[in-house]
């Protein structure tokens, strides 16, 4: 498996990510001879038949998993000092995965032209989806009527912004508001499970299409309406919705979470509405991820009240 680069926001530095199941990846989506086997024969197996993620999600979700909390936090570096709750609190390894932070951990950048990054994770941005590159694969382009399942709707956001937020194991995996907005009711779209890590979209740029997500619609006064996309992932069975549809909510507060897996979310803004900001421009324009936290800035508005 290739080494997966991205930057890290707060250093600036290059750094090199430590993937979880790297063998159980490099097996799927891996290149070599023996992929040539082993990925037609296990692939469609683990992606589209959902039962396997739920037993592993149940096996997360079971006290003997406790045991493996304490490395999993020493391998990845994980700052337990953030955590809301202290760690032999958890009952298990999925409670530790979906864990609370202090809300000193993650502040949220003022300003009602301002939009956040809603979770932890590495980020790329393009300001015209249409324009964008990022996604050919094999010759295969993104496609946003696919993506949405909506040609209406995808042709009222084409030529738009759009932000993919892509979270690891390691990752803090709540999700929060990117901006001040009113969320509409949340529309399920049943998919398969394919891994959302660099090396299975190189393999298969179509996969964001593929797989089980759920658009939302957030209705704002300064950015208009967002589409805010949670997209579930190998072992990601479950994607919990944690707020209440047609009712206010503030930039920050939390929208939802993952259960235990790789995920990731994705953010469309219609047309001339958003500026992303120019760290995050210049590296999604070199194909390299920032590592971002949730609350810190991802864009301004073009068209403030």
């Amino acid at each position: 498996m290739n080494e997966i680069f991205y930057i890290d926001r707060q250093s600036k530095k290059v750094c090199t990510e430590r993937v979880y199941g790297r063998f159980f990846l490099d097996m799927l989506y891996g290149r070599g001879c023996l992929n040539k086997i082993t990925a037609p024969l296990f692939l469609p197996l683990v992606s589209k038949w959902h039962l396997l993620s739920r037993i592993y999600g149940y096996i997360q979700k079971s006290p003997i998993s406790r045991c493996k909390i304490r490395n999993f936090i020493r391998v990845f570096g994980v700052d337990e000092t953030e955590f809301a709750e202290p760690v032999d609190s958890f009952r298990s390894f999925n409670d530790f995965f979906i864990r609370r932070l202090k809300p000193a951990a993650r502040p949220i950048a003022p300003g009602n032209d301002i939009a956040i990054l809603p979770a932890d994770g590495r980020c790329l941005v393009f300001s015209d989806i249409t324009a964008c590159d990022g996604f050919v694969v094999k010759g295969v382009k993104f496609c946003l009527n696919t993506f949405l399942g909506d040609q209406e709707l995808a042709q009222q956001y084409e030529g738009g912004g759009m932000a993919i937020i892509r979270l690891c194991p390691s990752d803090y995996h709540r999700f929060h508001f990117p901006i001040t907005c009113t969320p509409q009711a949340p529309l399920c779209m049943e998919g398969s499970l394919y891994s959302v890590n660099p090396m299975a979209l190189k393999r298969d740029g179509t996969i964001l299409a593929k797989n089980k997500r759920i658009l939302t619609k957030l209705v704002s006064r300064n950015f208009g309406t967002v589409l805010f996309v949670d997209v579930g992932a190998t072992y990601v069975g479950t994607i919990h919705q944690t707020f209440i549809p047609f009712e206010p909510y503030a930039k920050g507060d939390e929208k939802g979470y993952f259960s235990f897996g790789g995920s990731c979310v994705v953010m469309l803004f219609e047309p001339g509405r958003i500026q992303f900001d120019q760290d995050l421009l210049e590296a999604s324009q070199k194909k390299m991820e920032v590592r971002g936290l949730m609350g810190q800035t991802l864009g301004r508005s073009l068209t403030p009240f």
